[in-house]
């Protein structure tokens, strides 16, 4: 396991832009390491959930009765929430970036640095590994994929070569991936972005913002603030442009007078972390902050 579970990008910028009240109810829907969680707790929440599906971040529960860990996935917020028997909170913090745990932790299969079985599974009860993805989908459904979800230009190149390997014999290892795909070592930006695209499409990470945001819209009281910490153009994309439109399509509507209609504020339009921070974590380079108040 890695001896640094995670360190939260932006927390002070973070915490600062959910304006916590004392008596607040707030939700961190992806806990990881409890950086976050445990400052939302120090500015004096009332109440928090922390949201995560891996049980490994059990590790780092924290001691405070105003504290609530949910093991599952953040897309069932909603369904949580009415359990928990809150209709309203005031405030939900989401850093969509993945942890050192599971990037420096060679048997999750998340990085193409160890040799490792392909797994790529936040939640570890999951059934459908990276491995049944690269051995099981077709040509076309890969490079679509890695199109999609890695930005990869040359998918269709890099999928018809993984399907080549893999009709000799099954791709079940992290470094059988990278020989298929034949993507040269040097090239590590494009291996990155294939296992990028692997590790979203194993985790259907796409479909479970867009249900985490619409579930947070709803929940989220006037004044009630929303924090999102993105790390790659697919994901900010989409949180942007839901943020300024209040949906999922990022449909701008229009008043008679031409006043755009949105139930948000923006407060933060896509604030990056500064070079200091940046030298101290060189993994909050590609993060940006975008914060909305709820009208």
């Amino acid at each position: 396991m890695s001896e640094v579970y995670h360190i939260p990008a932006m927390l002070k910028e973070t915490i600062e832009g959910l304006n916590i009240k004392s008596d607040g109810v707030y939700v961190d829907v992806t806990f990881g390491g409890g950086g976050h969680s445990r400052a939302i707790l120090e500015a004096g929440a009332g109440r928090l959930y922390s949201f995560d599906q891996d049980a490994d971040a059990l590790v780092n529960r924290i001691d405070d009765e105003r504290w609530t860990f949910v093991h599952s996935n953040f897309r069932y917020l909603r369904n949580w929430m009415d359990y928990y028997g809150v209709e309203q909170i005031d405030g939900l913090l989401a850093d969509l970036g993945v942890s050192f745990h599971h990037f420096d932790c060679p048997e999750r299969g998340f990085s193409f640095r160890f040799s490792a079985p392909l797994d790529m599974r936040m939640n570890q009860t999951a059934k459908r590994t990276a491995a049944d993805i690269v051995n099981n989908y077709s040509e076309e459904d890969l490079a679509k994929i890695l199109y999609l979800y890695g930005e990869l230009n040359n998918s269709r190149v890099i999928a018809k070569s993984i399907c080549k390997a893999r009709s000799q014999q099954a791709i079940l290892r992290t470094e059988e991936l990278v020989a298929a795909s034949r993507i040269p070592a040097e090239r590590s930006k494009e291996l990155a972005r294939l296992f990028q695209a692997l590790r979203i499409e194993v985790n259907d990470e796409m479909g479970a913002l867009r249900e985490m945001l619409v579930a947070a819209r709803d929940l989220l009281k006037p004044g009630g603030r929303i924090a999102i910490l993105t790390y790659h153009s697919l994901e900010d994309r989409l949180v942007k442009n839901f943020l300024r439109s209040g949906n999922l399509e990022g449909n701008i509507e229009k008043d008679f007078y031409g006043n755009i209609l949105t139930p948000f504020t923006l407060v933060e339009k896509g604030r990056e972390a500064s070079e200091e921070e940046v030298a101290r974590n060189p993994r909050a380079r590609s993060a940006k902050l975008r914060v909305a108040e709820k009208k």
